[in-house]
């Protein structure tokens, strides 16, 4: 399963600028990201996790996906993924769905992997917000389907972007929330991801929003939906875009 993920990126990461010249793809961003924290819930405590992550816009919406390669010390390597397409209700239609801070709605889904694990399916609507300073806010909200479990439960989704600038030096602030239910016997969880990152790229002399270092916070509570398995792990992360 591993190959479909990296196929996909592989292709999305090389098509991708080539069909923005047409009226189909409108952006593409693409990095990767070297983590390594201590500290872990659940296996091995100290882990370095390379992450490979794309996200393109067209005429009907938008997809997003990272891939995860974990490697915990003393242990084999595994893998996380998730693609997650989206298709705006205003590009669809033609209507313009913005009122206020709304700056779009969306149908969104959700397909996640983990290696030895079976696949979860999440469905739903999204929206979309602008607010000052941010790049961009999202807001999804799904049902969330296991595989594995019995039944099925609820998540919200939020994602952030912000960049700031404080005494010449550019940071960005961004990072994700997922907040889920319980299904099939597991707790209910929570899973905080926020990231302040420096361009050291800019401050080096070269070129603005290329590489970025700084530190990933991750609070995730009732891990894997397991109960009192909580996780506090600050991560060095740095992040080369391309």
């Amino acid at each position: 399963m591993y190959r479909i993920f990296l196929s996909f990126f592989i292709a999305s990461i090389l098509i991708s600028p080539l069909a923005q010249a047409s009226d189909i793809f409108q952006y593409s961003a693409s990095n990767i990201q070297i983590l390594r924290g201590h500290n872990y819930e659940l296996g091995e405590k100290q882990r370095t996790i390379i992450t490979l992550e794309h996200a393109h816009g067209h005429k009907y919406g938008d997809t997003f996906g990272f891939f995860d390669l974990i490697k915990a010390d003393g242990q084999d390597h595994t893998y996380y993924g998730e693609l997650s397409p989206r298709l705006s209700l205003s590009k669809m239609t033609g209507y313009d769905f913005s009122y206020g801070i709304i700056k779009d709605l969306l149908i969104s889904t959700t397909f996640e992997k983990a290696k030895d694990q079976g696949p979860q399916y999440l469905y739903g609507g999204a929206i979309d917000l602008n607010l000052p300073g941010f790049k961009f806010f999202k807001a999804n909200a799904y049902i969330h389907d296991s595989t594995e479990l019995d039944g099925e439960t609820w998540q919200v989704t939020l994602s952030w972007n912000r960049p700031f600038e404080i005494g010449g030096v550019k940071l960005l602030a961004e990072g994700f929330a997922d907040f889920q239910g319980d299904e099939g016997g597991r707790s209910p969880n929570q899973l905080i991801v926020p990231r302040l990152l420096v361009d050291i790229g800019d401050l080096a002399g070269y070129e603005q929003g290329k590489l970025m270092a700084g530190v990933e916070y991750s609070y995730w509570n009732n891990k894997f939906g397991i109960q009192g398995s909580d996780e506090s792990v600050p991560q060095a992360q740095l992040k080369w875009n391309f």
